[in-house]
């Protein structure tokens, strides 16, 4: 019987979509100025590991996707998303830029550690996002 994920014994090696998946994983990484090391930490991995995954030298599982994505505060498709491709429609550039903010946005309120950090946020936020 053949192991899963393997084919014929032999693990099978990473394509195209998981270097693309690894880039996205360090480009999003260094946006939120968070090192390899600590995000690795988060992820209950080693360093090495996930230096791995970002360099597509290693396959990323279903669940690691999954916990690499919420430590990011991001869906899973936005893994999957070429950089390249959002170029290729212009009138949709800069809504894709505002939805890779609002992203970012989100993944930084989400890291609030206490209910009052978070209203100190939300009211900046609003204060900024005043029209005036």
């Amino acid at each position: 019987m053949k192991k899963s994920g393997t084919e014929g014994g032999k693990p099978r090696s990473p394509k195209d979509v998981d270097r693309l998946v690894g880039e996205n994983v360090r480009r999003l990484r260094i946006q939120r100025n968070q090192t390899l090391s600590r995000l690795a930490s988060e992820l209950g991995i080693s360093h090495q590991q996930l230096q791995k995954y970002e360099t597509g030298a290693n396959r990323l599982s279903a669940g690691t996707l999954f916990d690499v994505a919420a430590a990011l505060g991001i869906s899973i498709e936005l893994l999957f998303r070429s950089e390249g491709a959002e170029t290729k429609k212009p009138a949709s550039v800069k809504a894709t830029a505002m939805d890779a903010l609002r992203t970012e946005g989100s993944y930084w309120l989400g890291r609030a550690r206490s209910e009052q950090t978070l209203r100190q946020m939300v009211e900046v936020l609003k204060a900024l996002s005043s029209d005036r």
